[in-house]
């Protein structure tokens, strides 16, 4: 038989990639893998030494390395060496074609003025056409010396004729320049503003800051790219993602544009991960799914049976819907994207079609908003296994967390947002109301079950970020010492629950995805270090050795070392 043994740091080499993929693909029969440890997330058998998979990528069997090697003699043999595999890691809120955009544009992640701002665009319009608009994300004014919002004549003396856009890094704003405005060919002037939307204005003129909403007002004029760019996108963002060790993810807000990217994708073979979408709430892609039904690609990577909604904006941007004023903004409680009239229409809506219902809420206003809707909807039926989610939970009122486990619903939540959010959210929220903000540990003590994830292009797509940050609530750096509010931190085992099993379940996945256990999708992971064994502080430097989907690679370096017979 053919052994396969990894090199444990060798470098990526799509060569080899390829050349290992052919092999597996071309060996037919069973496949059998070795590793120091399997942690499975299957509370069957939660630690194994031996996986043994079918050609089609089904698991066949999990257990002792002896046993299952006297039991299936002729499987290929893969050994991992020393190595721990987990469950392929699962991230279960992303925006997945919104990441390839993001590394197809100027990436101001991290900027610490609007000088820097304008440093990186300069940089990055060298590798444009001098006509091309700039288009970037990132910028967040909380790391900036002032903490103000932008405004658009930073911009326009850097580019006073080329169009600039520029995404605030929670997606709930924009900031263009006047040659982007002057393109919208509206009135941004006056005292008017769109529903659920801010346009900001001194004297009566446009700042050049559009909140939620109100965004769009810019974001519809930018041109949009053609299919190839949205392919080169896309592969990027599949390289990436693989690399980090996600095997899945569940993409919210899927507008049509973007799955049908994902679409193709699947249909030539080269979606390299499983995709659940949730169609965009006011999209025709609900009115779809209410006339035809669920969605699902003949691949397994591809199912659309859920749709998610919004009901209010972002705390950073100060957009997240408050029960009270904001502690640094009297008079400001945020916006509602949604009235409780048209959340419980939409809600009704979904429920009557049968999709699952997954609401992005902030703010405890907006948690409680949605926590009434669901209520209304759900009535009698709230003990059924319906799986509603709310995106996010992150600021809550703390008696309504126990109203997630009475009403059976999932909570969908970001360790990183919480490491983020720390150095300016006791401002924004006063310390009464942290109490329920990012209070993971609240809601795991109230039984209600946890799916993670990063909310990518958001926060960076790393899971391992979101396990350090869910276990250590510091960030990279390792700060605050001792963790910030670490009451609410997570166990390892907890975190790592939340990434693989956790949110396989919250998207119907269970029988397919999330664990490694007969009957499953081959979707796992090879790391270098254990992450159950290790310390919390050193999670976010797990080393990914190979990331596997349906049993073959899909990302990292081995080599063939020729036949081996038992």
């Amino acid at each position: 038989m053919r052994r396969i043994v990894f090199h444990p740091f060798a470098p990526v080499a799509a060569g080899v990639l390829l050349a290992l993929a052919g092999a597996t693909h071309a060996a037919d029969g069973e496949r059998l893998l070795t590793a120091a440890r399997i942690h499975t997330s299957d509370p069957a058998m939660p630690v194994a030494t031996a996986m043994v998979w079918s050609a089609d990528g089904r698991i066949l069997a999990v257990g002792d390395a002896g046993e299952l090697a006297a039991r299936h003699p002729g499987a290929e043999r893969i050994d991992a060496g020393d190595a721990t595999v987990i469950p392929g890691l699962i991230d279960a809120h992303v925006h997945l074609v919104d990441l390839g955009h993001a590394l197809m544009q100027a990436d101001l992640v991290g900027a610490r003025s609007t000088g820097e701002i304008v440093e990186r665009l300069q940089a990055f319009a060298q590798s444009l056409p001098e006509d091309a608009w700039l288009i970037g994300r990132g910028w967040d004014q909380n790391l900036w010396p002032d903490k103000a919002f932008p405004t658009a004549a930073v911009l326009d003396a850097a580019f006073p004729q080329r169009p600039v856009v520029l995404e605030r890094i929670d997606g709930h704003a924009a900031w263009a320049n006047s040659a982007a405005m002057r393109v919208t060919r509206r009135d941004l002037a006056g005292d008017w503003q769109p529903e659920g939307g801010l346009v900001l204005r001194q004297d009566g003129r446009p700042t050049g800051v559009f909140i939620d909403t109100a965004a769009s007002l810019v974001y519809d004029v930018v041109p949009a790219p053609d299919d190839a760019w949205q392919d080169r996108a896309m592969e990027r963002a599949l390289r990436h993602v693989a690399s980090l060790g996600l095997t899945g993810v569940h993409d919210m807000g899927t507008s049509r544009s973007e799955f049908e990217v994902m679409q193709r994708f699947a249909d030539r073979g080269a979606l390299s991960l499983r995709v659940r979408a949730y169609a965009l709430g006011d999209s025709d892609l609900v009115a779809d799914r209410c006339r035809d039904g669920a969605y699902s690609h003949a691949s397994g990577r591809l199912d659309m049976r859920g749709v998610k909604l919004m009901v209010d904006g972002a705390l950073g941007s100060r957009g997240a819907a408050l029960i009270d004023d904001y502690s640094d903004d009297p008079g400001n409680r945020g916006l509602v994207l949604l009235t409780e009239e048209a959340l419980e229409v939409a809600v009704r809506r979904a429920q009557g079609c049968g999709l699952q219902v997954a609401t992005h809420a902030i703010g405890d206003r907006g948690n409680r908003i949605v926590l009434d809707a669901y209520q209304r909807v759900l009535g009698d039926a709230a003990s059924s296994d319906h799986r509603w989610r709310v995106e996010h939970a992150q600021v809550l009122a703390p008696d309504d967390i126990a109203r997630f486990a009475g009403l059976r619903l999932v909570a969908s939540m970001q360790p990183t947002h919480a490491t983020s959010d720390m150095p300016w959210a006791g401002e924004r929220l006063g310390e009464a109301r942290l109490e329920g903000a990012y209070a993971w540990r609240s809601f795991v003590q109230a039984g209600v079950p946890l799916a993670l994830g990063s909310d990518f292009p958001v926060e960076l797509p790393d899971p391992r970020l979101g396990l350090h940050a869910a276990v250590t609530r510091q960030d990279v750096h390792g700060q605050p010492p001792g963790g910030w509010r670490v009451d609410q931190a997570l166990t390892a085992a907890e975190a790592l629950h939340g990434f693989t099993a956790g949110a396989a379940w919250a998207a119907f996945d269970e029988d397919e995805a999330g664990r490694l256990a007969p009957g499953l999708r081959a979707d796992f992971v090879v790391l270098a270090e254990d992450p159950l064994a290790v310390s919390g502080s050193e999670l976010d430097t797990l080393h990914v050795r190979s990331t596997w989907v349906d049993g073959r690679p899909v990302h990292g370096s081995a080599t063939e070392t020729g036949a081996a017979a038992d």
